[in-house]
C-alpha cells in the first residue's frame, strides 16, 4: 500500500499538475491588450489587411539582405508551427521600391516552407513611421525603417503583448534574433490566442444551437 502511495505522489502528481498548469496556460489564459486601433493597411500596396486576422506584424526596413536571418527563425520557430491556421498570416511592411529584394526572400522563405500566409506591403516612409507609431511601444524604427522586433495584432487591430513579463515588465514585441525569446515567449503567446479565439469560436457556436 505504502509503495502505491509513493508512486502515485512521485508520477501521478507531478502528470496531472502538468495537465493543470499547461492547460490553463494555452487554453484559458487570455493575452493582454497593450495598445488598442492600430492602424490599418489603407495606405500600402500588397493587399494584405490586418482586420479579422491574427497578425504577426514586422517591419523589414530598406535593408532586407540583413534581416534575412530574422525572417528565417521567424519562419523556423513560428509560421512553421501556426502556418495552417486559417485566420494566421504575417505581414511584414517594407518601403516602397524593395519588391525586388522581397522576391528574392520569398524564393528562399519557400525553400524551407510553403509560403502562402507570408505577405509583404509597401508605404512610404511617413505611412510606415505612421503605422508604427500607432502602435505605441517603447521600440523604435532603425534608420533603413526596420526593426528586429515583431508585433501580435489580433483581429481587431489590437496589439497583444505582456504586461507581467519576468525580464521587460510590459513586452511588446519578440527579437527575432533571439531564438530564445522566439520559443520561451512568443510561440506560448501565440498558443494563447489562437486558444482565445478557438474558445469563443465554440462559445458562438453553441449559443447559436441553443
Amino acid at each position: 500500500m505504502k509503495k502505491a502511495s509513493v508512486l502515485i505522489v512521485l508520477f501521478v502528481f507531478p502528470l496531472v499538475a502538468y495537465l493543470f498548469f499547461a492547460s490553463g496556460v494555452n487554453n484559458f489564459g487570455r493575452l493582454p491588450i497593450l495598445t488598442q486601433n492600430i492602424h490599418e493597411l489603407d495606405n500600402f500596396e500588397g493587399g494584405a489587411r490586418l482586420n479579422n486576422k491574427i497578425t504577426i506584424l514586422g517591419f523589414l526596413g530598406n535593408n532586407i539582405d540583413y534581416k534575412k536571418g530574422n525572417a528565417f527563425n521567424l519562419n523556423q520557430k513560428i509560421y512553421k508551427r501556426f502556418g495552417k491556421f486559417t485566420d494566421f498570416q504575417i505581414i511584414m511592411v517594407v518601403p516602397e521600391g524593395e519588391e525586388e529584394k522581397v522576391e528574392v526572400l520569398r524564393k528562399d522563405l519557400g525553400k524551407l516552407s510553403e509560403t502562402d500566409r507570408w505577405n509583404f506591403v509597401y508605404g512610404t516612409e511617413g505611412d510606415i513611421k505612421s503605422l508604427f507609431g500607432s502602435l505605441k511601444t517603447n521600440l523604435t524604427l532603425d534608420e533603413d525603417l526596420g526593426t528586429a522586433y515583431v508585433f501580435i495584432v489580433d483581429k481587431d487591430r489590437n496589439l497583444r503583448g505582456r504586461t507581467d513579463d519576468e525580464d521587460e515588465g510590459t513586452k511588446y514585441g519578440f527579437n527575432t534574433t533571439s531564438v530564445a525569446d522566439l520559443n520561451n515567449k512568443m510561440e506560448d503567446d501565440v498558443k494563447i490566442i489562437l486558444a482565445e479565439y478557438r474558445l469563443s469560436l465554440k462559445k458562438n457556436n453553441a449559443d447559436r444551437s441553443n
